[in-house]
């Protein structure tokens, strides 16, 4: 089981397509925190356009919008950083997934039966979104200030 998970059934994505929005409930932060190793994520909501495409492939457009704390990788210093970040992937069944993606094509995220997680796919994309180095406003290294 995943930190947040929204279950969608494939059946509920007509022909003209389907928006989804979800909000992470504040018991679900903590979680998704740990998991991410991160301070805390004081907020994390995204919304999705999904269609779908042929073989039982799923097209996702997502916006997901969040409030996290990181770690300085200068100061060490805890600071609050918003994240707004668009995205696309594509949810495809399991047997059909490509053993060998282009690693510029859309990602690929596997599923099985008639239902996707779309809570894990948000918490996947956030923690793509995330900055590897993040720095606090204003924080120099001593090398910079030469």
């Amino acid at each position: 089981m995943t930190e947040l998970s929204r279950p969608l059934k494939l059946d509920r994505i007509g022909a003209h397509g389907l928006s989804f929005d979800i909000t992470a409930r504040p018991d679900e932060l903590p979680g998704i925190a740990a998991r991410l190793r991160l301070p805390a994520v004081h907020a994390l909501s995204g919304v999705f356009q999904l269609r779908r495409i042929t073989g039982g492939t799923v097209h996702v457009d997502g916006v997901l919008r969040a409030r996290v704390d990181q770690d300085c990788v200068v100061t060490l210093d805890v600071f609050t950083q918003p994240i707004e970040e668009q995205f696309a992937v594509q949810f495809v069944p399991s047997e059909r997934e490509d053993p060998d993606p282009d690693p510029d094509s859309i990602d690929q995220i596997p599923y099985d039966g008639s239902a996707i997680d779309l809570g894990e796919a948000l918490v996947e994309q956030l923690a793509l979104a995330l900055d590897p180095y993040p720095r606090k406003p204003g924080a120099v290294m001593a090398a910079e200030t030469h």
